[in-house]
This record gives structure tokens, sequence and C-alpha cells, in this order.
């Protein structure tokens, strides 16, 4: 059974993908300043039509594999050093702090904008592969198709209350970049927590 702790844990280490610099971040803000909060609403419903059938292809498609425990293991640890990078990303941009909208293409539609900055998107594929996967396994393995929807839930409520929010305020630069960072410096630590618990935890099972 899936407890408060795993979906504690999903939605930490989802806010580290949803809430940092990227070009969903950076368009949501664009298209809310000529669109308004919808903007953001439809720019995450576009990015769900891609990031849903993703997760459920990586449920359905690799579960026979990761029943192999050596398998699982493994790539558990593969898991668990993703995070780590993905924590140094988040720092990285944490410490950066700036970012910039003028280069975001003016899309039409925000649905066609969501959609084609997820597949398009290598980092954010690279990041359900490598950091996504485990969780999902995690879910589909202790309740199946219930399991993905307790993971999904928890993780894609994420990007329609930040999208919508920035789109809503129209423009990055009206966020405070103090606040912000911090949240970005907590997020990255408590990733690194979640990746060295991972490692170790599958490196005694080897």
């Amino acid at each position: 059974m899936l407890g408060t702790d795993f979906i504690i844990k999903v939605i930490v280490i989802s806010a580290s993908g949803a809430l940092a610099p990227g070009p969903l971040t950076a368009s949501a803000a664009s298209l809310g300043a000529r669109m308004g909060w919808k903007a953001g609403l439809n720019e995450a419903i576009g990015h769900m039509t891609v990031e849903l059938p993703l997760v459920l292809a990586i449920a359905y498609g690799l579960h026979y594999v990761f029943q192999i425990p050596i398998v699982s293991a493994v790539f558990g640890i593969i898991g668990g050093a993703f995070l780590l990078f993905f924590a140094y990303l988040t720092l990285k941009d944490a410490l950066r702090g700036n970012f910039n909208i003028s280069d975001v293409p003016k899309y039409g539609s925000a649905i066609i904008a969501g959609a084609a900055l997820s597949l398009f998107n290598p980092y954010f594929i690279a990041w359900w592969i490598g950091v996504g996967t485990p969780l999902i396994m995690e879910a589909f393995q202790s309740m199946f198709l219930i399991g993905i929807v307790i993971l999904y839930v928890s993780h894609v409520w994420l990007d329609y209350a930040w999208l919508t929010l920035m789109a809503s305020l129209g423009s990055v630069s009206r966020l405070k970049v103090s606040v912000y960072r911090v949240l970005l410096i907590v997020l990255a630590l408590a990733i690194v927590y979640f990746g060295i618990s991972m490692i170790i935890s599958l490196a005694k099972s080897l």
C-alpha cells in the first residue's frame, strides 16, 4: 500500500521539475501576459497530453523487466544518481536565479505550446525516464493502476498550480527572486536526501 510518505516524496521530487526555470515556466509567463491565467491552465493540459501517456508507457512497458530483482536494483541506483544530478541542476538554477522570457516564441495556442514544449524537450523525457521511473515502478508494483493514479495526481497538480500562477503573474520578473531561490535550494537538499537514500537502499539488495 502507498502511504502519505510516498505522496510527500512524489510531491517534493515533482516540485523540483515543475518549479525549475525552463521553457514551460517561461512560456506560461509570456502567454499569461497576453491571455491571462487561463493560458497557464491550458498549457498544463497540453503538457499532460504528453506526460500521462509517457507515464503509462513506462509503467506497462517496463513493468515485467523491473520484476527481475537485479534489473530493478541497478535501475534504481541509476535513478538515485539522476536525482543527485537533478539536485545539482536545481541548485545551480537557484544560485544563478535569473531567467529570460524574451526569447520565448509567441504560440497561438497555450495547449499546443504545452504539448510541444514537453514532447520536444529532451530534459523532460530524461527526467521521467531517470528520476520518475523508480517512482512509477514503486507505485505500479504496490497498487497497479490505482498506484499510478495516486502517483500522477500527486505529481500533476503542481504543474497546473505552477503554470496557472505564472500565467496569472504575467511576468517572471514580478516574482520575488530571493524567495524563489530559497525554495529551489530547499528542494535540492530534499532531493539529495532521496537520491542518497535510494542508492544506499538498492545497493544493499544487490
